[in-house]
């Protein structure tokens, strides 16, 4: 295979920091070569021993999440880590998780074909969840067009967001517009229809209309047949 014809290998890059700092790991991010982020509240407790290890317990948190080609996610983690001191303690936390499916980038090409498995195999996910980021207003749309789908409903988060065909200025300070964050959790079999309906509806192929990943899950509970 070609150079050119070899598909990335696309993560899902994960920062979490104090309150206040997540624009700043945006901005570390981007200087690295990701082209925009999502960054989204979180508070935890101190009796919760696995929020601990996130670093989340106590405080107000800021999680911010870019979906980038692998090799630029490593050179982002290495200057987060160096700008924000995530090499101390209580500084926060940087890590990568893999992603089978990205949709809504033109800078990205992520084809993974175990995306549409539907052999059952030993090594094949039974379920897929679909994150899609889109524009305040619009998250009911992703909902609907999933369901249009077969999907059984999804969750809707809020949060802000910036990537390049977003961020305005305004008295030469950046302005990060309000986004939604839709996850949706369907059989593998039927990602393929609900990945197409979402982006027929909300034209994600666009630049600036949204993003969309797919990553495997690995064991689940409680979701209705």
């Amino acid at each position: 295979m070609d150079e050119q014809e070899r598909p990335f290998e696309v993560c899902l890059l994960y920062v979490i920091v104090d309150c206040g700092k997540g624009s700043k790991a945006l901005h570390i991010a981007k200087r690295s070569g990701v082209t925009g982020g999502t960054v989204f509240l979180a508070r935890g407790t101190a009796h919760n021993h696995f929020l601990e290890y996130l670093g989340l317990a106590d405080s107000r948190k800021e999680i911010v999440f870019m979906v980038s080609e692998k090799q630029t996610a490593l050179k982002a983690m290495q200057a987060l880590t160096h700008e924000l001191k995530l090499n101390k303690p209580n500084h926060g936390i940087v890590f990568t998780i893999a992603v089978c499916n990205v949709t809504g980038t033109h800078t990205l090409v992520c084809e993974n074909l175990d995306l549409y498995d539907e052999t059952g195999g030993e090594n094949s996910a039974m379920y897929k969840i679909i994150t899609v980021v889109v524009e305040k207003g619009r998250s009911e749309l992703v909902i609907d067009a999933a369901a249009a789908a077969g999907a059984k409903g999804g969750t809707i988060i809020n949060a802000r967001g910036a990537g390049i065909h977003e961020t305005e200025k305004v008295f030469m300070m950046d302005i990060e517009p309000e986004k939604e964050i839709v996850i949706v959790i369907v059989k593998t079999q039927a990602a393929r229809a609900v990945i197409d309906s979402i982006n027929q509806h909300l034209s994600l192929d666009e630049a600036g209309t949204g993003i969309l990943y797919v990553q495997n899950i690995d064991e689940i509970h409680g979701v209705a047949e």
